[in-house]
């Protein structure tokens, strides 16, 4: 450590402490190994990382045997995400001595984890991979990971580690963007992930259940069942937890509770459900006692004025929760909650005696945009009947609304999406707040990477074609700050009292005793300044 090596008049440092730091690219702080420096417990790389290499190069005169290549890419790959770094790799290549070894020229970008880039092997000539890496997520993740600094303070080599200051001079004009962004980053595109994936998420959910059955010595599950997707969803998971505690599914008392805004569709969706899944069902029309509620406190609805309001909206989600609750204490069960990660995020329940409460809520860790794939998934392995499977098929197609305003002959029916933003969008939102804390304005650019056209880039398996859909910058922008203003400025209250429930998605949960510790009365003031300052209403 600390050598020079002279050549000629000139003398430059050398070893493997060496940390070439950019002066001009905030980040930027790049490592050099060789070879099998990365095949040993502990590589220079690991401990540059610690003392603050971002990017770590490996200059590989490795030959190339039967499997060998995919032990590199392990390697690597792991190597990025141990140490929250890009790790780039190049073999050699054409041109080297092929008297006793052969040579494939692999050339791998890795980034935290994730493969970015790779080469084909076994070129004919030289060849150049491109890959954009991103220095904002990789301090992110180091600043999150409280583990990556005490592991840094334990080890004294990081310490002595050699700045070397030089300067890239990266030009200004646009050089493209070679990263490929998803546009539902919490739903992968590759079929044979996707499927892992809601196997994964339906199993948490379900092992979540019954532990907490198990734990709370109750005898059944009450429900309301809506005929949307999020009830949908926690009934096939108290399904299939009754099923695997060998209990009868009668021991689920599902309710439809029609209110003002009900539709024929959604409640003839929950009685087919309710029948098709075996649970004890009931129809609780919570209208009369909603019409006494708004009587009792003179509000116009019960003079016959079209008046509503949000008291008219709540009065009608307060009581469904307050017969669930009701109907736990009567049955000895618990009320398993049905909201989402997204509505969670946008402050999309009401408080207290409304949706927003439960005594457990299997779906608080899963996103809207997931919840339908996990039930795309359900059906298409056959987790249940014909029956059923048809039933799950229509809710599919159903509008998402909380139909508690009536709809007048003519006019469509209440639109979540229409209020809060298009899920799909604000989802993507929510992930890169969540999970990787960007400013807005990276954010937008992100989102119209991945949503600006339609034709660009992969859409999940079995995505239906005709919602596929583009947004332009100014609808991004606008629906973002519906955002920032929801999540940061008015929800957190919300979800500072949000009933237990398992952690399910890579990008993070919004419990208050886990990954989100917000103080209840925050502001989004820092968030919308920044969104307002650099992002423009237009490309133009």
């Amino acid at each position: 450590m600390g050598e020079r090596i002279g050549l000629g008049a000139l003398e430059a440092p050398f070893g493997p402490d060496l940390l070439f730091a950019a002066e001009d690219v905030p980040g930027l702080i790049i490592h050099a190994e060789i070879c099998e420096d990365l095949w040993v417990p502990i590589p220079p790389s690991a401990e540059a990382a610690l003392a603050g290499a971002t990017v770590l190069a490996n200059l590989s005169a490795s030959n190339i045997t039967i499997g060998k290549a995919d032990t590199r890419r392990l390697l690597c790959q792991s190597q990025s995400a141990r140490c929250l770094a890009a790790y780039v790799y190049a073999a050699a290549g054409p041109g080297e001595s092929t008297t006793d070894l052969a040579w494939d020229g692999q050339v791998s970008i890795f980034e935290n984890g994730v493969v970015l880039k790779e080469s084909e092997r076994f070129p004919a000539g030289n060849q150049v991979v491109v890959a954009d890496i991103d220095l904002d997520l990789l301090r992110q993740e180091r600043a999150r990971q409280g583990t990556f600094d005490d592991n840094r303070r334990r080890h004294a080599a990081a310490a002595g580690f050699r700045r070397l200051p030089f300067r890239l001079d990266p030009p200004m004009a646009d050089l493209g963007f070679e990263r490929s962004v998803e546009r539902f980053p919490f739903v992968p595109t590759d079929p044979e992930r996707l499927s892992q994936d809601c196997y994964e998420a339906y199993n948490i959910q379900v092992s979540g259940l019954m532990q907490r059955l198990r734990a709370a010595k109750v005898k059944r599950i009450i429900i309301g069942v809506s005929g949307g997707l999020d009830s949908t969803q926690a009934l096939i998971v108290a399904a299939k937890a009754m099923d695997l505690l060998e209990r009868p599914r009668t021991g689920i008392i599902a309710y439809t509770l029609p209110g003002f805004g009900t539709s024929e569709g959604t409640k003839g969706n929950a009685h087919r459900l309710m029948r098709s899944f075996g649970v004890t069902a009931h129809e609780l029309d919570i209208r009369p006692a909603a019409r006494q509620m708004l009587a009792d406190l003179g509000h116009p609805f019960a003079r016959g004025e079209p008046v509503h309001d949000v008291t008219f909206e709540n009065v009608q989600a307060g009581l469904r929760t307050d017969y669930l609750f009701r109907a736990a204490n009567y049955q000895d069960g618990i009320v398993l909650g049905t909201g989402d990660l997204s509505e969670l995020a946008l402050g999309w329940c009401t408080y207290g005696v409304g949706d927003q409460m439960s005594h457990y809520n299997v779906n608080a860790g899963v996103p809207k945009t997931l919840i339908q794939h996990l039930i795309r998934w359900a059906i298409g392995s056959g987790q249940f009947d014909s029956a059923a499977s048809a039933t799950l098929e229509a809710i599919l197609g159903t509008e998402i609304s909380p139909e508690l305003i009536p709809a007048q002959e003519g006019q469509e029916i209440q639109s979540t999406e229409a209020k809060v933003g298009p899920y799909e969008l604000q989802d993507f939102h929510l992930f890169y707040t969540l999970r990787h804390g960007f400013r807005p304005s990276k954010i937008a650019f992100l989102a119209l990477r991945a949503w600006g056209e339609a034709e660009r880039g992969r859409w999940p398996p079995g995505f239906p074609a005709g919602q596929r859909r583009a947004y332009a910058l100014p609808e991004i922008r606008r629906w973002l700050e519906v955002f920032l203003r929801r999540f940061f400025g008015f929800s957190q209250f919300k979800r500072s009292a949000m009933p237990n429930g398992p952690k399910v998605v890579a990008g993070g949960s919004l419990s208050p005793r886990g990954d989100w510790r917000a103080p209840s009365d925050g502001n989004a003031n820092a968030w919308l300044e920044e969104l307002a300052r650099n992002v423009p209403g237009s490309l133009g």
